[in-house]
């Protein structure tokens, strides 16, 4: 997911799920040259050690010479390098568009070797090729992904009486049962912006991209709008969730701490978030058994898709010295060894099938979706600058507060999605 503001979803997932990345940190292997040393730029701080030690012992004789850091500042510095012709041979890299550090940012310029010749990539699942090819070529390696739903606190439905809906219809009811027992059914914490896109991205996952997958290229291509497509229908069902009660009184006034807080002590049902939050929830309540379900926003289960985010990756430098190696180790972080020890420090799930990766309960839904091919990447991955997810956010918060419309909201984004990159 792209790094933007820290107020944005984009920020907050790639800092706290998806990189663990804090303070920048060096750190290099000793011994070995030419051919038998790999050098590497990443920013999954707390995960790649393990990586680099496993894909050590695989290939005796070989030594990875490694920096970690953290995003904003791997961002600026890396650019500088491939400019300069320093840059090392593996680099993580972001899937989509959007910052310096980008699939389309730095593939564009020719910076990146092209990966679809290797074994995996003609494999990865539609949601992620979209946003880690570059005109229709593979140039990041995406080893973990996370997904929005609906999470559910078990005990507090078993003490409603309640089941997790699978249609539209039977979403408002749920809402109106909940409302009826003094359990509102979720949390909303929208007083953090960023917080504010998670319901109406779960909602446009389905109205959306259901009966259009190539929705994001009509945008691309000036065939299409946000204004005149069905957001609108998206930005209207979130009103209606608001409207019938699913939410706990005055979103506007929680923040993303206090939701969490509602959902894991039962004073809400759940919350609609994405599956990082589950960890968060455990440590409020550490008896309580958190579950990830798809939010519908259809009358057809089978249509009902999920939002997934690509995480960053890895991409090989198109000048690298060791080439070989290189290609070695990005084949290696996609093989079940290297991406289930990735997924399993990071909290996230396998971009791709048949790794062996055990689940835990809590996603076997979302697992399902992913593996089926039941998911679309998070929308602002496919987005020419940030600008248009800002508008969304403040526009999202204004009108929960009475101070903007849907129409005025999707015209906003529009014009900053027509500005471009």
């Amino acid at each position: 997911m792209n790094t933007r503001t820290p107020k944005a979803l984009a920020a907050a997932v790639t800092a706290a799920a998806l990189l663990a990345a804090c303070s920048g940190g060096t750190k290099a292997a000793s011994g070995g040259g030419g051919s038998k040393t790999l050098t590497l730029a990443s920013i999954d701080q707390g995960s790649v050690e393990d990586v680099v030690k496993a894909f050590e012992k695989a290939n005796p004789g070989v030594k990875v010479r490694y920096t970690t850091s953290g995003a904003d500042q791997y961002q600026q510095q890396i650019r500088t390098q491939l400019s300069s012709g320093t840059a090392p041979d593996v680099m993580s890299v972001w899937p989509g568009n959007g910052n310096p550090g980008a699939t389309y940012v730095l593939a564009k310029p020719g910076y990146l070797r092209d990966l679809s010749d290797q074994p995996w990539a003609a494999k990865l699942p539609d949601a992620i090729k979209s946003v880690a090819q570059y005109e229709g070529k593979t140039y990041t390696a995406v080893f973990g992904q996370n997904g929005i739903g609906a999470v559910y606190n078990e005990q507090a439905m078993a003490k409603a009486g309640l089941t997790p809906p699978d249609t539209w219809t039977k979403l408002l009811d749920f809402c109106r049962a909940a409302k009826a027992k003094g359990t509102p059914a979720f949390a909303l914490g929208n007083q953090d912006n960023w917080v504010t896109q998670l319901v109406q991205y779960a909602l446009v996952a389905t109205t959306v991209y259901g009966p259009d997958r190539d929705f994001d290229q009509k945008m691309q291509a000036g065939q299409a709008t946000f204004a005149k497509s069905p957001w609108t229908t998206a930005l209207d069902k979130y009103l209606t969730m608001e409207k019938t009660g699913c939410f706990q009184k005055n979103p506007l006034g929680t923040n993303y701490e206090a939701s969490q807080q509602l959902a894991a002590t039962g004073k809400t049902l759940g919350i609609i978030q994405g599956n990082w939050v589950i960890a968060l929830l455990k440590q409020k309540n550490p008896k309580g058994t958190f579950t990830l379900k798809a939010l519908p926003a259809t009358d057809n289960p089978a249509e009902t898709l999920i939002p997934a985010a690509a995480g960053a990756g890895y991409g090989v430098n198109a000048k690298a010295k060791n080439e070989e190696l290189a290609l070695k180790f990005v084949n290696f972080v996609m093989s079940p060894q290297g991406m289930n020890v990735f997924n399993k420090k990071q909290g996230s799930l396998p971009t791709l099938p048949d790794t062996g990766y055990q689940v835990d309960p809590s996603l076997t839904e979302l697992s399902k979706f992913i593996e089926t091919n039941r998911t679309v990447p998070f929308m602002d991955q496919l987005w020419p600058n940030p600008k248009v997810q800002q508008t969304m956010l403040s526009g999202l918060q204004e009108i929960f507060s009475g101070q903007s419309t849907p129409k005025k909201l999707l015209a906003e984004m529009d014009a900053d999605y027509k500005a471009g990159s």
